[in-house]
């Protein structure tokens, strides 16, 4: 069976500092599969655009900043993940630089700048943790990895660098 995946988006925007990140606390819609997880900002991409291009949508709409400078810093396959079981592939930036103020609430949640130290206390999906030190340890390399997720939960997780 081919493998068609949503194509998403990913994004993580560091504070000017380097020492928060900007997160979206989803909880704004009863029925979101997300509600009361703490997510970075992102969405489906269109079919007319590239992923850095849909990336700086995703921003722009959730957040109200334009980004300046950004690192993709890997991908993930989440096959099963989606509310009916649909695959995702994912591609997660690292947002260095932008212009503007994020509001304090978009149509999803509440926005908060998190301390990068106090991300692993937060309500989030499981398999979060397991990419969210890559997304933030240096390392010039990309990370691909895989995420198979079953009935809500995580099943697996591996990944490569190159």
């Amino acid at each position: 069976m081919p493998y068609t995946p949503i194509v998403a988006t990913l994004g993580y925007v560091l504070s000017p500092d380097g020492r928060e990140v900007l997160l979206v606390h989803r909880n704004a819609r009863p029925g979101d599969q997300h509600l009361g997880k703490y997510n970075g900002l992102g969405g489906k991409l269109e079919p007319d655009e590239d992923v850095v291009a849909g990336m700086r949508r995703e921003i722009h709409e959730e957040a109200g900043i334009d980004c300046t400078a950004m690192t993709l810093r890997g991908t993930i396959s989440w096959p099963g993940f989606g509310k009916h079981g649909e695959d995702w592939l994912g591609f997660v930036f690292l947002i260095t630089g932008f212009t503007g103020t994020p509001p304090a609430s978009n149509a999803e949640g509440t926005l908060e700048w998190i301390p990068l130290e106090r991300i692993d206390e937060l309500p989030m999906w499981e398999g979060d943790r397991n990419f969210l030190p890559l997304v933030f340890d240096g390392d010039p390399r990309a990370f691909h990895g895989v995420m198979p997720y079953r009935d809500g939960r995580m099943v697996s997780w591996n990944y490569s660098r190159i």
